[in-house]
């Protein structure tokens, strides 16, 4: 089983491993990419006010272009460590064992997807984001993150034998796996739960890969989930969590 989560804006700082080293990311069919994105948003940096403008981001959050200026420098450390949040927060990653974290990647509009050992700078860009190339002329269309990714996170995933895609729509659409299940969050209405399914992913994924044998069929992640306390049913094919 691989649980492919969704990355988010905050991140945590400094970290105590060596500059980024593309070769030694999981998924190198993504190299080539990840490498060109880099490099286009290092450059972006170098005009602090473009590149706040292009990432839309306001005065308070101009740390986050100085990060990316660096990010081919700066120190690095293990993704699954590097992101924060809601879910992060319920994920708990710190506290997961070695086989447990083993299970988890994250996808992201600069790497594509990374396990989540992977060992990862600090950085800002969104999966909405139009990243200008280098040397484009301005009359040139500025390609979306899912044009520039293509069919490459797709086809990098395709293997997995059991993929759990707990991804937000903005970067599932970055690659999306047909053959994957993703989970849905409603309130017993049947509304779909908007900021705190995140939380409840993050949740739901501490307790599949915590489980002493993984699942291998979408019955058995809900299994799982009923059995920690969750509302969880099987609906097409896919994870329903109700939530009061």
């Amino acid at each position: 089983m691989l649980i492919v989560l969704p990355p988010s804006e905050t991140k945590a700082v400094g970290g105590n491993g060596a500059p980024l080293e593309f070769s030694a990311l999981s998924f190198p069919t993504l190299t080539a990419t990840r490498s060109d994105i880099a490099q286009d948003l290092v450059q972006l940096a170098d005009d602090a006010d473009e590149a706040m403008r292009v990432l839309k981001l306001g005065p308070k959050l101009a740390s986050e272009v100085a990060a990316n200026a660096e990010l081919l420098t700066a120190p690095t450390m293990p993704a699954l460590d590097r992101y924060t949040g809601v879910l992060f927060d319920a994920l708990d990653a710190k506290t997961l064992p070695a086989q447990a974290r083993a299970q988890l990647a994250v996808g992201s509009a600069l790497f594509g997807v990374v396990r989540a050992e992977d060992h990862i700078p600090h950085y800002r860009l969104s999966g909405t984001t139009k990243l200008p190339r280098r040397g484009a002329s301005h009359d040139s269309t500025t390609p979306t993150m899912r044009a520039r990714w293509g069919s490459t996170i797709t086809e990098a995933l395709a293997d997995e034998a059991f993929l759990i895609d707990l991804r937000s729509g903005t970067y599932l659409n970055l690659g999306k796996v047909k053959s994957a299940v993703t989970a849905t969050v409603v309130t017993r209405e049947g509304k779909v739960v908007s900021h705190f399914n995140k939380h409840h992913k993050g949740v739901l994924a501490r307790e599949l890969v915590l489980a002493s044998t993984p699942p291998t069929t979408v019955e058995d992640a809900v299994e799982i989930a009923c059995e920690a306390g969750m509302d969880a049913s099987v609906v097409d094919g896919h994870i329903r969590i109700v939530v009061d």
